[in-house]
């Protein structure tokens, strides 16, 4: 990995998304990693709070601030404010998302409405809210899929993204994931691998997953598999890099197979290794589907 940044100061992070996504646990993981966190702050107040923030770098280096549709009308202006302070180089959105089945079944065990269902049903409540939150999902640094979390790995999820601001100016999460589980919704680039033979119908291979040796020797022996993995990962090389230069400091390589257990798996740790040199570039490699089958 290349040489580490010096931790960025004065930081404001917007955390957004959602209801029931997980936004208290992010913003709980985000305090107990020493940010200092504001709940429910209206939009109009961002700009004065990342003026605070650089007056009062000293005691608060780095602030993170929860908008949410709680804050009815004044959180409309999201988008504007946003806008706004897009020259802000030290401001930065995450957007936490779920399925909607997921939000469903969350209000339901919690037995608590949602905030913009009024008359109607807990779905009607989520369908308004994605549509209040349509533009500003799109302008959103990080976007987190909560849908298969529960809050202890959340705040896992949070806590190692966030343990590595300032230890390199860009982090890549490279996600194994198997498409009939459905496309990760938090991904940046998609790579197919389905254009290699299936290790699922080998008998001797079908019940091992893609850390084993024997599937990774395997994988790797297919013709074009290599020369796949080289030249993705040298094409990557100008869009990480761009990355950097546009303070993208999040992105999510997701890379997939049938069932995210054997071919995307050895591949997504092979393009880790090879994007870990990348100049200032702190790699992370998860798989979303090893285990379902």
């Amino acid at each position: 990995m290349g040489t580490a940044a010096g931790r960025d100061t004065n930081e404001v992070l917007i955390v957004t998304g959602m209801s029931g996504a997980g936004r208290s646990t992010a913003a709980d993981a985000l305090e107990d990693l020493g940010w200092y966190v504001v709940d429910n702050l209206p939009p109009q107040m961002l700009k004065p709070l990342m003026e605070l923030s650089g007056v009062a770098s000293a005691t608060l280096p780095r602030v993170a601030a929860v908008v949410d549709v709680r804050g009815g009308e004044m959180f409309a202006e999201l988008p504007e404010v946003l806008r706004g302070l897009r020259d802000a180089r030290k401001l930065r959105t995450v957007f936490l998302d779920a399925s909607d089945e997921v939000l469903v079944r969350r209000f339901e065990a919690v037995r608590r409405p949602h905030p913009l269902q009024d008359d109607g049903t807990i779905v009607d409540g989520i369908r308004r809210e994605r549509r209040r939150l349509a533009a500003v999902r799109e302008r959103a640094d990080i976007i987190i899929d909560t849908s298969g979390y529960n809050v202890h790995q959340l705040a896992t999820e949070i806590s190692e993204l966030f343990s590595e601001e300032g230890q390199a100016r860009h982090s890549l999460t490279v996600l194994s994931f198997g498409f009939k589980y459905g496309l990760p919704a938090d991904a940046d680039i998609v790579a197919d691998m389905r254009f290699l033979p299936n290790p699922f119908w080998r008998e001797d291979l079908k019940a091992l997953t893609g850390e084993d040796p024997r599937v990774r020797d395997f994988v790797l022996g297919q013709p074009g598999a290599i020369e796949f993995i080289d030249a993705y990962a040298a094409a990557l090389h100008p869009v990480l890099q761009g990355y950097q230069r546009e303070n993208k400091r999040h992105s999510t390589l997701a890379v997939g197979c049938t069932g995210g257990k054997h071919r995307s798996v050895v591949t997504a740790i092979e393009l880790g290794n090879r994007l870990a040199q990348e100049e200032g570039i702190a790699v992370r490699v998860r798989h979303r589907d090893l285990g379902r089958e």
